[in-house]
């Protein structure tokens, strides 16, 4: 359970930090979010001024709509909310791609703790904008699977093992809303070899790994492209 929010130096200072690595390899991904003392009303503020900044820089732009620790954070994944704000970024990534001579795919990052009714409207709108990626999931509010545990009271959004099947259901439900299209980036509960399979057997074209990592380290990585890659060759 993590309950950090969005804590950091700001997105200049990130800016700074990304272009003192020159020497990098791989894909860059960069995250952006809202302050959390700006009003909802104005959070396309936030992440516009955040997207024009990364944009040079990012392989791809996260747009995290979905942490729940930041208050209210979420209420931007109501239908009427996000089709303003994807639309708004949506406009700004081609204008960025014709600045930039380049166009960076700008992907957009959901709960798991959407009613079936919300993962459709969200689908809905996702698919109208025709987003280059979606992210399922974040983090989950709810403790059904750690009823009885110690620390199932404590406040943050809860990762690892836990989200496996509530982000993996959300994953399902969007392949099967979404054109094939738009990828699906597969998070939430992965350990093992066999939940990057599952993932990719729900519908993700790629997965992530975050808490896994910290419980088995490196080699994690590892044991999933070649558990992947055993089910492409089957």
């Amino acid at each position: 359970i993590n309950r950090l929010g969005f804590n950091n130096d700001g997105v200049d200072a990130l800016v700074r930090n990304v272009e003192r690595a020159r020497r990098r390899n791989g894909l860059l991904g960069i995250n952006i979010g809202k302050n959390k003392d700006t009003p909802n009303e104005s959070a396309e503020d936030d992440y516009l001024h955040c997207l024009r900044k990364v944009y040079g820089l990012a392989d791809y732009v996260t747009v995290n709509i979905s942490s729940p620790n930041t208050a209210g954070l979420r209420e931007l994944q109501e239908e009427q909310s996000l089709r303003r704000l994807v639309g708004t970024l949506r406009d700004a990534q081609e204008r960025l791609a014709s600045q930039h001579g380049k166009r960076v795919p700008v992907l957009v990052k959901i709960a798991p703790d959407l009613a079936d009714a919300d993962i459709d409207a969200v689908a809905r709108v996702l698919a109208d904008m025709d987003v280059d990626g979606v992210v399922a999931t974040n983090t989950t509010v709810s403790r059904t699977a750690v009823q009885g545990h110690r620390h199932a009271g404590e406040v943050g959004g809860l990762s690892g093992a836990p989200l496996m099947g509530q982000a993996t259901l959300v994953l399902r439900r969007l392949r099967a809303r979404l054109p094939e299209s738009i990828p699906l980036v597969g998070v939430g509960g992965i350990l093992s070899g066999a939940d990057a399979v599952a993932k990719m057997a729900a519908g993700a074209n790629l997965v992530q790994c975050y808490t896994g990592l910290v419980y088995r380290g490196p080699e994690l990585i590892t044991e999933c492209v070649d558990a992947m890659r055993r089910r492409k060759e089957s």
